[in-house]
């Protein structure tokens, strides 16, 4: 089967960053992963540019919201600016003409009624003005998380189906986070297109941790903790664009290409 794979980059120059891995596709930050300062286009000509650019050269952009986006909490010190940033990147990723907006699902606070937290991502679906479609993550850890186990993605996407706009909202599988966050790779395709009917983007990331451990660690493919075969019936079993998150710079993600390639 043709699989697309691609990787996450610097976002100075995503179209020099892909042509060095020889990806169809590229995921990037626009600004800061870890502050609210909204996002910048670093890309020389400016998302003008980057979105001509991109598509003179056939490569598809994703942009990654930042980690501290948390559209589920009930602290409206978190909540409000998160959907402030939320409808920021929405907005920077279709100037640039982003294929998709990455988000993590968020948590809510230890004595919250997780139902609340399904509740505010439907208000911050229907809040958002989604030029581009919004792809929830899995995440690995976190007792309170929204989208670590599948009763909880299950939650999020019950409460968010009738809102409007549903069908821009999709889901981003990841495999270091299912892993770590102690859902069965054998499984876990079955059982998220079961919950949520699509998986719109596969993070093919090994795990440096255990399985269940909690811990947001990646490793590259082969190199960590998850079984090879697994990794590689992940990705063809999701049928989906394939996203690189591996440390290292290109010639580290060109090997995992490689080594995905060989076994999909």
């Amino acid at each position: 089967m043709s699989i697309r794979i691609g990787a996450h980059v610097d976002q100075a120059d995503p179209i020099a960053e892909a042509k060095a891995r020889n990806a169809s596709h590229v995921q990037f930050f626009l600004g800061d992963p870890q502050g609210y300062k909204g996002p910048e286009i670093r890309y020389a000509g400016g998302a003008a540019a980057l979105r001509a650019d991109a598509e003179a050269a056939g490569i598809d952009l994703y942009v990654h919201a930042p980690y501290i986006v948390n559209v589920a909490t009930t602290n409206n010190r978190i909540r409000i600016p998160s959907r402030k940033l939320l409808q920021q990147h929405v907005d920077a990723a279709a100037e640039i003409g982003a294929k998709g907006l990455i988000v993590h699902g968020g948590h809510v606070n230890k004595a919250d009624d997780p139902a609340v937290g399904f509740d505010n991502w439907r208000k911050a679906v229907e809040a958002t003005d989604l030029k581009v479609p919004l792809l929830i993550e899995n995440t690995a850890g976190g007792d309170n998380a929204m989208t670590r186990y599948l009763d909880r993605i299950a939650g999020v996407w019950a409460a968010i189906e009738n809102a409007e706009q549903a069908e821009m909202v999709g889901f981003c599988l990841d495999t270091c986070h299912a892993h770590a966050g102690g859902n069965a790779l054998e499984t876990v395709v079955a059982d998220v297109l079961a919950i949520t009917g699509r998986i719109d983007l596969v993070h093919c990331n090994d795990s440096r941790d255990a399985f269940d451990s909690g811990a947001d660690r990646h490793a590259n493919l082969g190199a960590g903790q998850i079984d090879p075969d697994l990794l590689a019936a992940v990705v063809r079993d999701a049928g989906a664009p394939v996203m690189l998150e591996t440390p290292g710079g290109a010639a580290d993600h060109g090997a995992d290409i490689a080594w995905l390639r060989e076994r999909v």
